[in-house]
């Protein structure tokens, strides 16, 4: 038997009864249990099939090894591009204020995502997803993508949402 164990801050209730129903969606006799920590929410579900849905898990660290998604895998990306940029957005993005100067010297403010995770292959799904989707993205460091082209926002803003 295997446990599916989603780590979230106890802070964003909304969003750990959702990660909960998510759970029963993929499994709908499953009863996830929300444990609760000082200040985060672990969500639980024990079912012996969770290396057949997530068969990239192993044990090592995420980024020191290779995290490829299966050809189904892709095809559901394509049907709900969505709902994974929005759980990786949720998991290792964030949305936020930032500034630049133009030549001359004034200064504006704009909104950008912007997503950091050490795994170049967890980066590339974020990024092969974004394309689908048409948002326009950057690398600006090694390990962060990010999205600061007003159209790109605008997208993002459509479906991923506060965390609240």
């Amino acid at each position: 038997m295997f446990t599916l164990q989603i780590a979230n801050d106890q802070k964003y209730p909304e969003l750990n009864q959702e990660i909960a129903a998510t759970i029963k969606r993929v499994k709908p006799n499953a009863s996830p249990c929300l444990r609760g920590g000082s200040t985060a929410i672990r969500i639980e579900a024990r079912w012996k099939h969770w290396p057949c849905v997530f068969p990239q898990h192993g044990p090592g660290r995420k980024h020191l090894r290779k995290i490829e998604l299966e050809p189904w895998q892709w095809e559901i990306v394509a049907k709900y591009p969505q709902q994974l940029l929005r759980g990786l957005f949720h998991s290792d993005g964030c949305r936020a204020h930032n500034w630049a100067r133009k030549p001359g010297g004034k200064r504006y403010d704009y909104l950008r995502y912007m997503f950091s995770n050490e795994s170049e292959d967890i980066l590339s799904i974020l990024t092969r997803t974004l394309d689908l989707l048409g948002i326009p993205w950057r690398q600006p460091r090694r390990n962060v993508i990010a999205v600061s082209r007003k159209e790109g926002v605008a997208a993002l803003d459509a479906f991923v949402g506060p965390k609240s």
